[in-house]
């Protein structure tokens, strides 16, 4: 490993669950690099709705995961970008050099880590050089949006020609999902409010529903997938506009938990279908998500841009869920 790299680092640690006041910035000692391991000087991070929900521990269920009582992993940040500055001994050769500007995706399987000035990322995970022409800063939202809706996109096997609502367009996963799917071929219809209409347009939507005007549950058109990325609305109240064997997805569980029981009990409901998948961090994903950002046909759309001081500040923000795509973090 490179010895260039400092013993006290800045990071943004929380200790015990809580809103964004529970957040500290202060010194910790530096991130240990395993074997086949890069270690990565952060430029930049975000904040995002997994990062919020780990900080408090809700769903109660994410403490199986993150911690019962307190948190195991004390820095959150599933997205980062930044340098590559040192090895571990079994990464040397093996696709990265030191100054490689990296970004890429570590949720609670690796710790995350993102809220920090360095962090160890294993090879094995989301990795992937920054494509040309973008910056840190634009890198950093890259992955956590497009990665969750691939897998929504994957599970109700989408393919060219199919026609797809996405419901919450503005946001990290739903602005992802557009362009995601306007890269596949599909046919999009996209909800969101009337400030964001021309936005979404932009990202690749070919129709455009202004929820403050319209109710798009009650449009005449039906559908091969919804796409709920905001998790506001519910299967039955989908159900008139989906295809006779249409699928329906939200990212949240839905009133008493509804979603993931609905998607078990699928096979005995009809020729429409629930699908909750449980996403799977492949590093095909983030070479596939790079590929996108390098052909123009991905770009995580910015809301707001914090720096690592600011850091409750952010969380505040994205809690509003008023965010427009992604709430950065500068971290350098």
């Amino acid at each position: 490993m490179s010895p260039h790299h400092d013993p006290k680092i800045k990071a943004a640690v929380y200790e015990r669950y809580g809103g964004p006041e529970v957040l500290e910035v202060r010194e910790v000692p530096s991130p240990k690099v395993d074997d086949e391991s890069l270690l990565i000087r952060v430029h930049a991070s975000s904040v995002n709705r997994t990062d919020c929900g780990f900080l408090r521990g809700e769903p109660f269920i994410v403490r199986f995961f993150s911690g019962l009582r307190k948190p195991k992993a004390t820095i959150l940040g599933c997205e980062f970008a930044g340098e590559v500055i040192g090895f571990g001994p079994g990464a040397k050769g093996k696709g990265f050099s030191i100054g490689d500007r990296v970004f890429g995706f570590k949720d609670d399987d690796f710790g995350f880590g993102g809220h920090a000035e360095l962090t160890a990322m294993p090879l094995r995970g989301m990795i992937a050089h920054i494509p040309e022409g973008f910056s840190f800063a634009e890198a950093a939202p890259s992955t956590e949006g497009a990665h969750y809706a691939l897998h929504y996109l994957r599970a109700a096997a989408v393919e060219s020609g199919h026609s797809v609502l996405v419901n919450g367009a503005t946001g990290a996963i739903g602005s992802a999902a557009v362009q995601l799917l306007k890269a596949i071929g599909a046919s999009v219809t996209a909800v969101c409010d009337t400030a964001n209409v021309e936005l979404v347009r932009s990202l690749g939507a070919e129709r455009v529903v202004d929820y403050t005007q319209e109710d798009f549950t009650k449009l005449d058109d039906t559908f091969d997938f919804v796409f709920d990325a905001v998790g506001k609305s519910t299967f039955g109240r989908c159900r008139p506009i989906m295809k006779e064997r249409g699928i329906y997805s939200s990212t949240e569980f839905g009133p008493w938990g509804q979603n993931p029981l609905l998607a078990l009990g699928s096979s005995v409901m009809g020729k429409r279908k629930v699908k909750f998948p449980i996403p799977k961090n492949l590093p095909e994903d983030m070479a596939y998500i790079a590929g996108l950002m390098g052909d123009g046909q991905f770009k995580a759309v910015i809301d707001r841009r914090y720096s690592l001081a600011e850091i409750q500040d952010a969380v505040r923000y994205v809690e509003t869920g008023m965010k427009t795509g992604n709430v950065v973090i500068e971290v350098q």
